[in-house]
């Protein structure tokens, strides 16, 4: 990866769109399971989704694999695709674009407030 794909995202967009090729050979249900996973996940990526990448390859790769073997969807996820997913993410306490974003917001605010203070 070069300066310029790093900059435009250019490197991400080819990475997409090989998982979304991988996901159109996955049967529907799973297909189905796969949407919702990348929807329950976006809220742990940062703007770019960058640090998401390695994540999102590992569950299609999961996917892929039990898909394969002809396992149920259900044995896989199971009935909670949004728990499964906050798992992925490092558990629901991991942290989520918007905790980032308060956090930047506290800090500015509180600097802006020290600065009044004196």
């Amino acid at each position: 990866m070069n300066f310029w794909e790093t900059i435009t995202g250019s490197d991400l967009t080819r990475e997409w769109k090989a998982f979304e090729a991988r996901a159109e050979a996955l049967p529907n249900d799973y297909r189905a399971a796969w949407d919702e996973i990348k929807s329950h996940l976006s809220p742990y990526s940062d703007l770019t989704g960058r640090n998401l990448m390695p994540i999102l390859d590992g569950a299609l790769g999961l996917l892929e694999e039990t898909a394969a073997d002809g396992q149920s969807i259900y044995h896989v996820v199971g009935d909670d695709i949004e728990g499964f997913s906050a798992a992925l993410a490092g558990g629901r306490e991991a942290r989520t674009y918007r905790d980032r974003w308060r956090e930047q917001l506290n800090r500015n605010v509180a600097r802006k407030l020290a600065k009044l203070g004196g």
